[in-house]
């Protein structure tokens, strides 16, 4: 076990996704009761599902409202336009947003149908929307076989800012049954960047079944690397791996 990041161990994906919900909703709530808006940053994919079930949860249960929550989603696929079933604007809201109280100006997601000209301003106004917001509170990461956080592939500097990212063609496989087929899916994305990523004052970072295994053990005790994004947590104030048993079978 490292010594370098809190790790948390449990029975299965739905035991960990509770105990998560319930402490980013007291997280919300403490943030709100200050007289602020509590800042999320959100993840995509497979992973965070259940943990989105409990959000909804907790929220159909009266105990979490996201009247005063701002989000910002880690990436999106470039060239997909929101109403596409792939994109992640439509993943969100089919996932959360449809499902909770949250204002639809709070939501940020980066554009995937942005104009190439269009593109670098794109990425900087996204990094100064969550300047301006107060930075980010809590953000939720999973982690993909390439050892990626967003869609940070591997050789992204530990400094990178929001910016478009060629995805690797292991990612690409691994999209590729969700698109149709290997030739549907998006070449690159715009991702927010390592740094930008890092900046956020809680981390979660969340990790399900045996095929996360190794890489989860690379990125807690293998050495900090570009070549494994998700190892930069090594250097986080607070950033916690929220496993499940086989995910956490290799530590």
């Amino acid at each position: 076990m490292t010594d370098s990041l809190p790790v948390r161990v449990f029975a299965d994906r739905t035991e960990a996704s509770r105990t998560l919900a319930l402490e980013v909703a007291a997280l919300v709530r403490a943030i709100n009761d200050s007289g602020r808006s509590a800042v999320l940053g959100l993840a995509t994919g497979r992973t965070p599902l259940p943990f989105y079930a409990e959000l909804i949860r907790l929220h159909e249960q009266g105990e979490l409202s996201f009247a005063q929550v701002i989000t910002f989603n880690l990436d999106e696929y470039l060239g997909l336009a929101g109403e596409h079933p792939e994109s992640y604007r439509a993943f969100m809201s089919r996932e959360l947003f449809d499902h909770v109280d949250i204002p639809a100006e709070n939501i940020h997601i980066p554009d995937g149908t942005v104009s190439p000209e269009d593109l670098s301003a794109h990425c900087a106004a996204y990094e100064a929307a969550i300047r301006n917001a107060g930075g980010i509170d809590f953000q939720l990461l999973g982690i993909g076989r390439t050892g990626h956080i967003g869609f940070n592939e591997p050789g992204s500097p530990r400094d990178s800012r929001t910016r478009k990212v060629e995805l690797d063609p292991i990612t690409r496989q691994d999209a590729a049954p969700a698109f149709g087929g290997l030739d549907q899916v998006p070449e690159h994305a715009i991702s927010m960047g390592c740094g930008t990523i890092l900046e956020a004052r809680k981390i979660a970072l969340l990790a399900w079944g045996k095929a996360k295994a190794t890489i989860v053990r690379e990125a807690l005790t293998g050495p900090v690397t570009d070549q494994v994004s998700a190892s930069f947590l090594q250097e986080h104030a607070d950033a916690t791996f929220y496993l499940d048993a086989e995910a956490g079978s290799e530590l």
